[in-house]
């Protein structure tokens, strides 16, 4: 009916120029211009946006089809199809409106026929289809045309609903961008799953290790003690922090404007970035932590942290902090050979440190293996997906006595951000 509706402009104005050509006292170039631009303005909207949106909205309100949301400037090809939709809508919509205005006024003859047979009303009425009908058949006649406009217009509803998804549905570019942002939504959560696992799992291994050591040097070296609950402080504000960052991306109204700031940000580009921005200039404290954990850190850093580029800092950052942690959750409190370098080929980070020998309870130092005391995880796996994202290497695995975890992450300007 909408369509009907909006159908009857247009037939007025193609009423009214037909008549203008039919005058031949109206001069035929003036009409004809005047033909042309009302053409091409008549045109215009069915490929505007808000048009295709309203459409969309008359679809999904009126048919229950299902169909997402429009986008603001949707490509040539969706505009093309949602004007043939505005076609095929104005078109039925017409034909709805005409076949109404014919099977009402024939139903009302048609019962009028019947009952006012003794006044005269309406029985000399010479209308087809009840010129040659009399009585009790011109009311079957009325019902049947009646009836049968309802069920051709239920149809035609029917038939609506199902060319919408087809015609005003996402377009081949729209669902590219469509899953190009499912993609980069579910590159971010995996992201920010990441962030919580090393960040807070690497404040938590601190807090256990430090609180056991405080507990037991509490009476008799009360200076160690209070240096110990000073690192307990320390990892857990850098956790609070590392939460606070992700807890408010998630918070955020727009999604999706967070995430652009994020890509952005990891290609290199100015802006804010939404999660936190650890990277290897911090790797002083992060070695700090972890020797008053109980590691004997041997670090070795030929690098400029302030040259290396954003991602690359911050996985490698990352990727260290992870590998820390499970030396401390699997091997105990040994000695670890950390080596960060630069070269032609990007930053290569390294660690190695003993596994324990065979039949150490895994309960007491783990295997270094990722099997330890937390009966394994997501560690390697995270540092997979690090790597994976900066299109670099990583080798994870067990040398002799050593478990050794090597990873080497492109420094060039064309890496893809993390």
């Amino acid at each position: 009916m909408l369509g009907g509706v909006v159908l009857i402009p247009y037939l007025l104005l193609a009423f009214g120029f037909a008549q203008m050509f039919a005058d031949p006292a109206v001069p035929v170039l003036p009409v004809s211009v005047l033909v042309a631009v009302t053409v091409a303005i008549g045109t215009i909207p069915p490929f505007l946006p808000a048009i295709r949106s309203l459409e969309i909205a008359a679809a999904r309100g009126l048919l229950d089809a299902s169909l997402a949301e429009p986008e603001e400037a949707p490509p040539w090809e969706a505009r093309w199809r949602a004007a043939t939709w505005y076609v095929v809508h104005l078109t039925c919509g017409g034909a709805v409106m005409a076949m109404l205005l014919f099977a009402v006024p024939m139903f009302i003859v048609a019962i009028g026929r019947v009952t006012g047979s003794e006044s005269g009303w309406l029985t000399d009425t010479n209308v087809w289809p009840f010129s040659e009908l009399t009585g009790v058949w011109s009311a079957v006649v009325g019902v049947v045309l009646l009836l049968g406009v309802v069920y051709l217009v239920a149809g035609i509803g029917y038939g609506l609903s199902r060319l919408a998804p087809v015609l005003l549905g996402p377009s081949s570019a729209e669902r590219i961008r469509q899953l190009e942002a499912a993609s980069r939504k579910l590159s971010e959560r995996n992201r920010l799953a990441r962030e919580l696992h090393d960040s807070v799992g690497h404040a938590l291994t601190i807090t256990t290790l430090q609180a056991a050591a405080a507990r037991q040097a509490f009476d008799s070296d009360p200076a160690f003690a209070r240096q110990a609950m000073a690192a307990i402080e320390d990892a857990g504000r850098a956790a609070m922090a590392d939460l606070d960052h992700v807890i408010g991306l998630l918070r955020q109204d727009d999604e999706q404007r967070a995430i652009d700031r994020t890509v952005a940000s990891d290609a290199g580009q100015s802006g804010n970035t939404a999660a936190p921005q650890r990277d290897l200039r911090q790797i002083d404290a992060l070695i700090g932590d972890s020797r008053r954990a109980g590691l004997v850190v041997d670090a070795v850093v030929d690098v400029d942290a302030a040259r290396i580029p954003g991602a690359a800092s911050r996985e490698a950052y990352r990727i260290l902090q992870e590998g820390l942690t499970n030396v401390l959750r699997h091997a105990g409190q040994v000695r670890v050979e950390l080596r960060v370098s630069a070269g032609t080929d990007g930053l290569l980070v390294e660690l190695a440190n003993p596994v324990p020998p065979e039949g150490v309870a895994a309960s007491e130092a783990g295997d270094g293996t990722g099997r330890g005391r937390s009966g394994g995880g997501h560690g390697l796996d995270g540092m997979r997906e690090r790597v994976a994202v900066l299109r670099g290497s990583l080798e994870a695995g067990r040398r002799d006595d050593l478990w050794v975890v090597r990873a080497s992450l492109p420094t060039a300007t064309t890496e893809r951000g993390a």
